[in-house]
C-alpha cells in the first residue's frame, strides 16, 4: 500500500514565524539550517552574507535561501535571518508572485481588517520580570567587528499617541546598551518618534512593546509610509488585509501597551523621557551598524532610551534579525513603496503605469524603475508626470528609470539594454537639482559637490528610456515563435 505524503501548507496557513518557516521547509531551496556553532559577534552575518543577503551587501553575495541557525555559541536560542532575502521567497509566502506583489498589497490596502485583542496569547507563555540581563537572554547579533554594539533589528515597535490613542508600529534599529536598556533611532519624521516628543513634552514615559519574530505579511505591512498610511492609519489593518483576517494583539503585563500576540519575543518598557545616550558608547567605533545603503552608519550622540520593564516570549523562542544592508531590507521597504506609487499615479493617470520595482541597488528607497504604457499620441510626457508624482510622494527616492510595457522591470540586463538603445543623455535625462532626499546617501554632501548645499539636498533624476509615441514601430524589438519548451525539456523551469 502507497502511502501518500501529507499536503504542503499552504501560504493562508501562516499566521507566525513557526508556521512561516513550516512553510517554507516545504519548498526546496528557500530554507536552510545548520547546527554548527555560531558566535553572534559578526560571524552569523559573515556566514548569511555569503548564503543570501543579496545586493547592495559588499560581494561575494547572492540571493539564497533563509537560513536558521540552531547553535548560537553562549545562548539556548536560535536565530533566523533572510525570511524576506527573496522577491521570489516573499511572493510565495504572501501566495503572490513576484510581479504581482505590489498588486497584492494593494488589494490588501483595499480590504483592511482590524486588529483583535485576546487573552492567553502565545507571547507570553514565559515572563520574566527584572532583574533579567537581556545581554544573556537574547543573541541579539553585531553584523560587524565595528558596529556600535549588539542589535535587535527586526523589532516592530508599537506605541500609541498619548493625546489621541492612535496607534503605530514601526521598525527601528535598537542597540542593546544595558541590562535592561536600549537605544532606539528614528529617522526624522516617524510617527512612534513624534508620539514620544509629545510624552516627553508632558514629562511622560511612552509605554511601547517591541514584538520579534513575526508573520512576515505584519513586517511588510508595518514598512507602509505616508501618504498612503498617515499619522493615525494603522498598518496592522493592512497585514490583517493580506492574511483576510485580523491580526491578534495583547496586552502587554507591565506597562500600558499592546503587543503582536504570536511573536516569538517581547520587550515591554517605556521610552524615558529626557534621557539620551551616544550609540556607540560601548565601542567607541563612530559607527552604528550597516545601513541600507551599503555602508557603514554614522553613531549618533544622542538618542533616545528604552527601559525593559518585562520580557515575554513563547517556550523555546527563536530570535529573528536582518543582516544588514541587503535583499531583506529592499524587499521590506521596497514592495510597499511600490504599491504607494501604483496606487498615486493610477489615481491621476488610470491604466498607464504597469508595475513598479524598488531595485535592489536602491536599497528599495533610492531607485524605482517604472513600466510605463503610452497608447495615444497624447501620453507622451506622462511618463516623466508619473516620475515626478512618484518623487513628490516618497522624500527619499533618489532616481527612477522609465520604461516601456515591453522591458523586464525585474530584469537588470533588460533595463540597461533600454538604456542603451532608448536613451539619449542630453535629451532623455531630467535633473531635479536642490531636493531634500535621504539622510542616509554619503554623496548627499557639500564635500562631494559645490552644487549641493547641505547635507541631505540631493539632485533627483529622471533617466526616460521610453520610446518616444512617434517612433514606437521603429522600435519593435524581434519577434520570436512561441513555443512549448517542455515538449524538448520537461525539467525546464522559467
Amino acid at each position: 500500500m502507497q502511502v501518500s505524503e501529507p499536503p504542503a501548507p499552504a501560504a493562508t496557513a501562516i499566521n507566525d514565524l513557526r508556521s512561516a518557516l513550516e512553510f517554507l521547509a516545504a519548498i526546496p531551496g528557500q530554507l536552510v539550517s545548520t547546527k554548527t556553532p555560531v558566535d553572534p559577534m559578526a560571524e552569523l552575518a559573515g556566514v548569511y552574507r555569503r548564503v543570501g543577503a543579496g545586493t547592495p551587501v559588499a560581494p561575494p553575495t547572492r540571493i539564497g535561501p533563509a537560513m536558521l541557525f540552531e547553535s548560537v555559541k553562549g545562548y539556548h536560542v536560535p536565530v533566523v535571518t533572510g525570511i524576506l532575502a527573496s522577491r521570489e521567497r516573499t511572493a510565495l509566502l504572501l501566495g503572490s508572485s513576484v510581479e504581482r506583489l505590489p498588486f497584492h498589497l494593494l488589494d490588501a490596502i483595499n480590504h483592511i481588517q482590524r486588529p483583535v485583542v485576546i487573552e492567553n496569547a502565545p507571547c507570553q507563555e514565559v515572563v520574566l520580570r527584572p532583574p533579567f540581563d537581556l545581554r544573556r537572554l537574547f543573541p541579539a547579533p553585531t553584523n560587524t567587528l565595528r558596529d556600535a554594539g549588539p542589535y535587535f533589528n527586526m523589532g516592530l515597535v508599537r506605541a500609541e499617541d498619548p493625546e489621541t490613542g492612535e496607534s503605530d508600529v514601526t521598525i527601528h534599529r535598537m542597540c542593546v546598551q544595558g541590562p535592561d536598556l536600549l537605544s532606539i533611532y528614528f529617522a526624522p519624521g516617524r510617527h512612534i518618534d513624534m508620539f514620544r516628543v509629545k510624552a516627553e513634552t508632558a514629562g511622560h514615559a511612552l509605554p511601547v512593546s517591541i514584538s520579534m519574530g513575526l508573520d512576515p505579511a505584519i513586517y511588510l505591512a508595518a514598512c507602509f509610509e505616508p501618504p498612503t498610511t498617515p499619522v493615525g492609519f494603522d498598518e496592522l489593518t493592512i497585514a490583517g488585509g493580506l492574511r483576510r483576517r485580523p491580526i491578534e494583539l495583547v496586552d502587554c503585563v507591565s506597562v500600558a501597551a499592546k503587543a503582536i500576540a504570536r511573536a516569538e519575543i517581547v520587550l515591554e518598557g517605556e521610552i524615558v523621557p529626557g534621557e539620551r545616550i551616544r550609540e556607540d558608547i560601548q565601542t567607541d567605533t563612530g559607527y552604528c551598524m550597516p545601513e541600507f545603503p551599503g555602508y557603514l552608519g554614522k553613531a549618533q550622540n544622542e538618542l533616545p532610551l528604552i527601559r525593559v520593564k518585562a520580557v515575554t516570549h513563547r517556550r523555546n523562542p527563536i530570535l529573528q534579525t536582518i543582516i544588514g544592508p541587503g535583499e531583506e531590507h529592499v524587499n521590506l521597504v521596497g514592495i510597499p513603496t511600490e504599491a504607494s506609487i501604483l496606487k498615486l499615479v493610477e489615481d491621476s493617470m488610470p491604466g498607464r503605469l504597469r508595475n513598479v520595482y524598488c531595485h535592489s541597488s536602491g536599497g528599495g528607497k533610492y531607485l524605482a524603475i517604472l513600466q510605463f504604457r503610452k497608447s495615444t499620441p497624447s501620453d507622451e510626457g506622462r511618463q516623466r508626470q508619473a516620475a515626478l508624482t512618484a518623487f513628490t510622494a516618497f522624500s527619499e527616492l533618489k532616481h527612477v528609470i522609465l520604461v516601456d510595457e515591453d522591458v523586464n522591470i525585474f530584469d537588470t540586463n533588460d533595463v540597461l539594454w533600454a538604456m542603451t538603445t532608448r536613451y539619449q543623455g542630453d535629451v532623455s535625462t531630467m535633473f531635479l537639482p536642490g531636493v531634500r532626499c535621504h539622510p542616509l546617501d554619503p554623496s548627499q554632501s557639500p564635500d562631494f559637490s559645490s552644487s549641493i548645499p547641505a547635507h541631505g539636498i540631493s539632485c533627483k533624476t529622471i533617466f526616460d528610456c521610453t520610446v518616444p509615441y512617434h517612433l514606437k514601430e521603429r522600435f519593435r524589438r524581434a519577434e520570436f515563435v512561441p513555443v512549448d519548451i517542455h515538449r524538448f525539456l520537461p525539467e525546464f523551469e522559467a
